[in-house]
């Protein structure tokens, strides 16, 4: 991600001097297309960055609900055994 915006800032450094300098038409419609392109693999990069972090924030959710499943279903089964007998005083 840094390396893209150093690109992107580095594409921006050269837009402003050729605003400034005037270096020609063919100058600005490579800059532009680069500055579109680079912007597009920011934009794809950070949308697959977004959807992988809600997979992992789902897979440790259902790690989270697996776990109080099987700890309801041990003391469930605890509550099931049956009853001791225990001698009482006559």
């Amino acid at each position: 991600m840094l390396i893209w915006c150093g690109i992107l800032f580095t594409l921006g450094i050269l837009a402003f001097m050729d605003s400034l300098f005037n270096y020609g038409d063919i100058f600005r419609q490579v800059n532009s297309v680069l500055f579109m392109l680079v912007s597009l693999g920011l934009l794809i990069r950070t949308t697959t960055k977004i959807r992988t972090r809600s997979i992992e924030k789902y897979l440790e959710r259902i790690n989270t609900l697996e776990e109080q499943v099987f700890a309801l279903q041990r003391a469930n089964d605890k509550d099931r055994e049956p009853n001791r007998r225990t001698s009482v005083p006559v």
